[in-house]
């Protein structure tokens, strides 16, 4: 069974057992999340979201990923920046789609 969900903005295709992550969400590890905003399950596309529909996920963990970095220099006039940017996560796995 998969399903479509919405969180933060962003939608996730998932099964049960996928593991995923979103956008940090301040959970402790081993807490439920639920995800009330499932816009699809199996071919059922809901307008804009199914009625009764829930995914059911579990966090393992918190964290931080590898470091992107963004370099900008312009030719010839000695000018150049480098920044760097690490996206904090939230990493769940899915448990159960009704």
């Amino acid at each position: 069974m998969q399903a479509i969900i919405k969180n933060g903005g962003k939608q996730y295709k998932v099964k049960e057992g996928d593991i995923i992550c979103f956008d940090k969400m301040g959970l402790e590890p081993k807490s439920k999340v639920v995800f009330d905003q499932v816009l699809a399950i199996d071919g059922k596309i809901g307008r804009p979201v199914i009625e009764g529909a829930k995914v059911v996920g579990e966090v393992i963990n918190e964290g931080k990923e590898r470091k992107v970095i963004a370099f900008k220099k312009r030719k010839r006039q000695d000018s150049k920046k480098k920044i760097g940017f690490r996206r904090e996560f939230t990493r769940v796995r899915i448990t159960k789609i009704s």
